[in-house]
C-alpha cells in the first residue's frame, strides 16, 4: 500500500545513478541511489568497529572505576564487531528499485573481572535480512530525492550462548550462559526501515544527504523490545579522474534504550542491563571509491570509508566507539 502511495508521487522519469567514481554515495550509506529499469546490482560490505575504553555519559571513566561500583564486578575492556553483507539491488521499472541485504556478523567481547582475571566470549551467525523498496520522488536538474521503505526480519538469534572460561566467576567458571544484549546478533522483531535520500551533482562535485530510522514494530519472543535507532547523514565528495573520488561525511546516530528484558541475560556486568543501551554518536569518516575504467571488468566499483566519533555519549557505563570502517565492492549490469 505504502509503495503505491508513493509511486505516483515520483516526478522523474528515470531513475538516476552517476557512472563516475562519485556517482554514488559513501560505501558506508545504504540505500543511497537507485536504478534504471532492468538494471541490477550486486554488492558485498565488510564493515569493522572498534570498541575500548569506558565512558558514562559525557565522560571517559576507568575500569576501576566501573568495578568500584558494588553492582559490577565484571567490566568489558573491548568490543570488536565484523559485519560481511551481501546485497542485490533491482529495477523493474523506472522510479522503483528493490534492494535486499543480508548480514552475517561476528562478534567478541574481553572482560576483566574485579580479582584481576581476564575473559573473552563470542558469536556469530546470521543477521536480520532486510528488504527494501527506494521510490524516486523528485529530479530536477543536477537534483534528486527518493525514499525508502523497507522492513527487517528476525533472523538473527537473540538467544547466543557461551562459556565463560576458568577461571572467571562469577558465575561458575564453565557455566554456559545466555551472552548480553550487544552480543546478541538481531532484534527478534519485524522492523520498519524508512529513508529520505538526496543527491545533487555539478560538474567533478557532488553531495547527498540522509535522514532514516529502525522502528521495532512488536515485542519479540524474550519479552523486550531492542531501541530504536535514528540517523542523519550528509556526505560530499569530488572527481580527481575518470576512476577515482575522495569523500567526507558526518553522521549523527541516536540509540534509545530497550524496553523490558531478557530473564535469562542477568549478571553483575553493565551489559546485562537493558536500561544501559541508549547512545547518541557524531560520526567523522573520509572515503574513496575507485571505478575500473573501460575493460572486462567495466562496471565494478571498489570503495573503502574509516572514520572515528568526534562526539559520543552512552547510558553507561558502556564501552566506546573508537573507530570504524566499511570496505565495499559494487558490480552494476
Amino acid at each position: 500500500m505504502l509503495v503505491g502511495m508513493l509511486l505516483p508521487m515520483g516526478l522523474a522519469a528515470t531513475a538516476w545513478a552517476g557512472s563516475g567514481p562519485a556517482g554514488h554515495a559513501p560505501i558506508g550509506v545504504m540505500g543511497d541511489h537507485t536504478h534504471k529499469k532492468g538494471e541490477v546490482m550486486l554488492s558485498y560490505r565488510y564493515m569493522r568497529m572498534g570498541m575500548e575504553g569506558m565512558r558514562d555519559n559525557d565522560d571517559r571513566i576507568s575500569r576501576s572505576d566501573v568495578l568500584a561500583d558494588p553492582n559490577f564486578a565484571i567490566t568489558p575492556k573491548s568490543m570488536d564487531m565484523e559485519m560481511h553483507m551481501l546485497g542485490a539491488m533491482y529495477a523493474p521499472i523506472d522510479r522503483l528499485t528493490l534492494m535486499v541485504m543480508i548480514p552475517y556478523v561476528k562478534l567478541q567481547m574481553d572482560h576483566r573481572v574485579a580479582n584481576g582475571t581476564t575473559f573473552t566470549t563470542s558469536s556469530e551467525g546470521l543477521g536480520d535480512v532486510s528488504v527494501s523498496a527506494m521510490i524516486d520522488l523528485w529530479e530536477k536538474g543536477h537534483h534528486k530525492v527518493h525514499g525508502t521503505l523497507g522492513i527487517s526480519f528476525p533472523t538473527g538469534s537473540i538467544t547466543k550462548q557461551d562459556k565463560l572460561p576458568v577461571p572467571a566467576p562469577p558465575p561458575p567458571a564453565g557455566q554456559t550462559r545466555r551472552l548480553p544484549y550487544p552480543m546478541q546478533l538481531g532484534t527478534g522483531t519485524y522492523d520498519f526501515l524508512p529513508a529520505l535520500t538526496y543527491n545533487g551533482h555539478q560538474d567533478v562535485w557532488s553531495w547527498g544527504s540522509q535522514i532514516s530510522a529502525e522502528i521495532r514494530m512488536n515485542e519479540n519472543h524474550a519479552d523486550y523490545r531492542v531501541g530504536d535507532e535514528y540517523a542523519l547523514t550528509a556526505w560530499g565528495a569530488r572527481e580527481w579522474a575518470k576512476w577515482v573520488s575522495t569523500s567526507l561525511r558526518v553522521e549523527w546516530s541516536q540509540i534509545v534504550n530497550h524496553r523490558g528484558g531478557d530473564d535469562a541475560i542477568a549478571g553483575p556486568v553493565p551489559t546485562t542491563d537493558p536500561g544501559r543501551r541508549a547512545a547518541m554518536r557524531l560520526d567523522l569518516l573520509a572515503g574513496v571509491n575507485f571505478i575500473v575504467p573501460s575493460t572486462p571488468l567495466e562496471g565494478i566499483r571498489i570503495a573503502i570509508e574509516a572514520g572515528l566519533p568526534i562526539y559520543e555519549r552512552v547510558d553507561g557505563p558502556a564501552l566506546e566507539t573508537d573507530w570504524l570502517m566499511t570496505l565495499g565492492l559494487q558490480y552494476a549490469f
